[in-house]
């Protein structure tokens, strides 16, 4: 199926903001693990003005490009990969770092970052990336990009656990100014 890239991106945008956030909107009830039903979701998000195909919900799980969604081994449920501010168990292990990882910032937050270290703010967990470019881009939706390294090998040595999505995304609890690089 080939969807128009506008509609690809409206149906992601709808699928995190009841996926992660609020699924309570739509009367979209999701297990303790994040899953939803899909019939029940197709079902629900018709109901409140927004269908969506079951070949457009295929299309977008399968072609996004940071892999957010994925469907359980049935085919029968989707969850969002990590960014959830609702409470969920992603059920995800305790994995070994490499030896660094990277956070996506912009400015504005390097004081508070400094004092604080990096927090989850209305997440679940602070986000890392395994690569500099998609921290990059990752700083870049909030504007100039700062890149901050984070020395995971001595946080997990000092007994910080990290989880890795399945989307690839590292999770981490915190991290503390002591464990980051920061410039300037």
């Amino acid at each position: 199926m080939t969807m128009d890239r506008r509609r690809t991106v409206k149906v992601s945008k709808y699928l995190a903001r009841h996926l992660r956030h609020r699924p309570e909107r739509i009367g979209l009830t999701l297990d303790p693990a994040g899953w939803a039903n899909v019939d029940e979701l197709l079902a629900a998000a018709a109901r409140h003005d927004f269908p969506i195909t079951r070949a457009e919900l295929d299309h977008v799980v399968a072609t996004n490009d940071k892999r957010r969604y994925a469907f359980d081994e049935t085919g029968e449920r989707v969850r969002a990969s990590q960014g959830h501010s609702i409470e969920v168990e992603l059920d995800l292990p305790v994995t070994p770092p490499p030896a660094v990882l990277y956070h996506g910032t912009v400015g504005a937050a390097l004081a508070a970052i400094r004092r604080e270290g990096l927090r989850p703010m209305s997440r679940h967990a602070v986000h890392l990336s395994p690569d500099r470019e998609t921290a990059t881009r990752v700083g870049a939706r909030r504007g100039r990009p700062v890149v901050l390294v984070v020395d995971s090998a001595r946080m997990a040595v000092d007994g910080h656990e990290f989880r890795v999505s399945a989307n690839g995304v590292w999770l981490a609890a915190s991290v503390p100014p002591a464990y980051l690089l920061i410039p300037g």
